[in-house]
Order: C-alpha cells, then sequence, then structure tokens
C-alpha cells in the first residue's frame, strides 16, 4: 500500500537539510581556519614593525653621524656633542632592542652581522 507513495515535500526536505549541512560545515570551518587567518595577519604585522624599526635604525644613525659631522666642523661644542651623541645613541639601542625582541630566535645578534648596517663609531678627539 505505501510502495509508490512519496511524500510531496520529500525533495524541499532534503534541500534544507543539505543547505543546514552545508551552513554547519561552512561555520566549522571558518571555526577551525580562523587562527590560522590570525597567524598570517600577525607576520604580516611584525614585517610591518621590523620595516619601520630598520628604518629608524639607518634615521638615527645617520643623526649621530651629523653629530660627528657637526662637531667636527665647529657647529657643535663638545659638551654639547656629548650630550646630543648620548641621547641619540640612547634612541638608537632602543631601537636595537625592539628589533632585537622580533627576532625569531630571540638571541641578539650584532648589528655588522645582522644586516649589514655598522653603527656610527665613538667621535674622535679633534685638535682646534
Amino acid at each position: 500500500m505505501l510502495e509508490g507513495y512519496r511524500d510531496p515535500a520529500y525533495p524541499r526536505l532534503a534541500m534544507e537539510y543539505a543547505l543546514a549541512v552545508l551552513v554547519l560545515v561552512s561555520l566549522v570551518a571558518l571555526f577551525v581556519a580562523a587562527p590560522l587567518r590570525a597567524g598570517a595577519a600577525e607576520e604580516v604585522s611584525e614585517d610591518a614593525r621590523r620595516a619601520e624599526l630598520e628604518a629608524a635604525k639607518e634615521a638615527k644613525y645617520r643623526e649621530i653621524r651629523d653629530a660627528q659631522l657637526d662637531l667636527g666642523m665647529g657647529k657643535l661644542s663638545e659638551a654639547d656633542h656629548r650630550v646630543v651623541d648620548r641621547e641619540l645613541r640612547g634612541q638608537a639601542i632602543a631601537i636595537l632592542e625592539g628589533l632585537d625582541a622580533l627576532s625569531p630566535d630571540g638571541e641578539s645578534a650584532p648589528p655588522t652581522a645582522r644586516d649589514g648596517a655598522k653603527p656610527p663609531s665613538e667621535p674622535r678627539e679633534h685638535a682646534r
């Protein structure tokens, strides 16, 4: 008696069931992939931070060299140069510490080994 009988709502129910399964699978996939997406965003932000610190380091080295040149040209007195040099070198150290904090192994490397940039040398005594 029920052999040939089909419910007319069966195709609609099957479609709703398939849609519900698809939505559920999509939500699970989004939940599982969330850490992967966050990791990629973190890498991009770390790369941007590293580039920002590298540029700041080069600018600070330039400022230190300029101060040394100003001392040599007589634009700065020895006392003024010591104050400026101490402040600039302190700022450069903070930048280098920020770069070291971003290094993957956490070990500090000297600037020449890390990226080829050499910090300015200590100022020489100038004869007047």
